[in-house]
């Protein structure tokens, strides 16, 4: 999988098309990803001697096929390259061409 924790990433495919968010969470074996501020879910939470019973909304599992990693630098959604480099396998935009990390 070429998205990773931490990536920002805009949807490209969805209700929420056209979103920018960071990925919260990677699930490689289910292909998913967790995106701040993407596909907004309502939770009820049951009352507990703790605390109150609630409704909360929360980020659901986006497929990692509908969401492209966002370059700041070309400010574009762009596709992941890999390129070897002194011995280690490093991440580049195929856009820029540049090392992502």
């Amino acid at each position: 999988m070429k998205i990773k924790k931490d990536d920002t990433v805009q949807v490209i495919a969805g209700k929420d098309k056209g979103k920018k968010g960071k990925v919260l969470a990677v699930y490689p074996k289910t292909n998913k990803v967790v995106v701040e501020g993407v596909n907004i879910q309502t939770k009820h939470a049951k009352a507990k001697q703790s605390a109150p019973a609630e409704i909360r909304k929360q980020e659901g599992p986006v497929d990692v096929s509908n969401v492209m990693y966002y370059d700041s630098k070309a400010k574009a959604p762009t596709r992941i390259g890999y390129k070897v480099e002194d011995g280690k396998k490093k991440r580049i935009s195929k856009k820029t061409g540049q090392v992502i990390d």
